[in-house]
């Protein structure tokens, strides 16, 4: 959701120009800051920035983004097995032109990861589908693990063969994807794509990877349990690794279609008997990587009206309650890729002071007092004061 000011928005960031009034009552209720959820040295991303987020320093936690999927499909890790996420891209005239396979289905990608599994699949190499674009590898080589990868939205536009994995080992990996280049160009969903005018899902991508993960609970740190709303996996998986429960909403897509509605009312039928909920919205950052403004203020505007408001108002008559919202990092439209820019945050309810900022933005967050400079620290301040 955060971003950078803009020529077309008359020098005001998205989140600046969108209309906001819920978020900004948040504000004017309690207090606006500034947080830095992305640690030094780090590559910005929400595998990081969620773990921020709930608590957990991803110095101490962080091992990969891969191992973080792979706990939300249920799949144990060995201590030789390397978690790689696998993105099902497009590949056109030897460059990366699209990251997501264009946005495939999760059902037509289910097909290719199954295709791919059978023709390069081994003992030792394990093929997961995920959701859309979003897939999973698991190499039992412990030596991966010092490759070096490239996510593939921050390559958009660039040459495959310039940032293909290096470094001992990395052969096996290039030749994976390689091979599947060439399995995949052929197939019967890519040809009908092709055919619908569609990016074709023609390569998989390999990046993120790590060896397992174990972490304390969510309710052994800070005394209270919950849920965890989301499409994602990697934030299922931070939640099932935390003991938190990842709560299933038909509709929920992780692109600009999902169901904002569905996403508020589940939140709200949980909370009825437990005492946190997690609302994760993918939407502005996909807008951000595809540098489409119109989608990334729509979708600020539906997660204000369709998800705080609804929310926000049902607390209103609820016992004494806290809300946070906040950016997990920076998307620039301009950039189309993470940054590690620190983000804003606003919150209010018992126990919070309040200081009647302005609007939700980030140069409002800017002018605040209110710093957190180890984001981690956040979510212990938000639940206990």
């Amino acid at each position: 959701m955060s971003d950078y000011p803009l020529k077309e928005l008359d020098g005001r960031t998205p989140l600046e120009a969108a209309n906001t009034p819920n978020m900004d009552e948040i504000t004017q209720q309690g207090q606006l800051g500034l947080a830095q959820m992305i640690p030094p040295g780090f590559a910005p991303g929400s595998d990081v920035a969620v773990l921020s987020i709930f608590g957990y320093d991803p110095r101490q936690y962080y091992t990969g983004r891969g191992p973080l999927e792979a706990a939300k499909l249920g799949i144990e890790l060995a201590p030789q097995d390397i978690a790689f996420r696998c993105n099902l891209i497009t590949v056109h005239e030897g460059r990366i032109a699209d990251y997501s396979g264009g946005h495939i289905s999760t059902t037509d990608a289910a097909e290719l990861i199954r295709f791919v599994a059978q023709q390069l699949g081994t003992e030792s190499i394990k093929f997961f589908p995920g959701v859309s674009y979003r897939h999973l590898c698991v190499i039992k080589d412990e030596n991966l693990i010092r490759i070096s990868c490239t996510a593939p939205h921050d390559a958009l536009g660039e040459a495959v063969n310039q940032n293909l994995p290096q470094g001992e080992g990395a052969e096996q990996l290039v030749d994976l994807m390689e091979r599947s280049y060439q399995l995949l160009s052929s197939h019967k969903i890519n040809r009908a794509r092709l055919a619908r005018g569609q990016n074709p899902a023609n390569m998989l991508w390999f990046w993120g990877q790590g060896t397992a993960s174990q972490m304390p609970s969510f309710r052994d740190r800070f005394g209270v349990g919950g849920g965890v709303i989301t499409a994602v996996d990697l934030v299922k998986g931070i939640a099932t690794l935390i003991g938190l429960k990842p709560i299933e909403v038909p509709g929920a897509t992780g692109y600009y279609d999902t169901d904002y509605k569905a996403k508020a009312d589940h939140a709200l039928r949980y909370l009825e008997g437990e005492d946190f909920v997690f609302v994760h919205v993918e939407a502005p950052d996909e807008a951000s990587h595809n540098a489409d403004l119109h989608q990334k203020i729509k979708a600020i505007e539906n997660f204000d009206h369709l998800v705080i408001g609804p929310i926000r108002k049902w607390l209103g008559e609820q016992p004494p309650f806290r809300i946070l919202v906040l950016p997990d990092h920076s998307t620039p439209l301009e950039r189309r890729t993470h940054t590690s820019d620190p983000v804003p945050f606003a919150w209010c309810g018992k126990g919070l002071a309040a200081d009647e900022a302005r609007g939700f933005g980030e140069r409002n967050a800017s002018r605040s007092a209110l710093r957190v400079s180890d984001g981690c620290q956040l979510m212990e301040r938000f639940i206990k004061g």
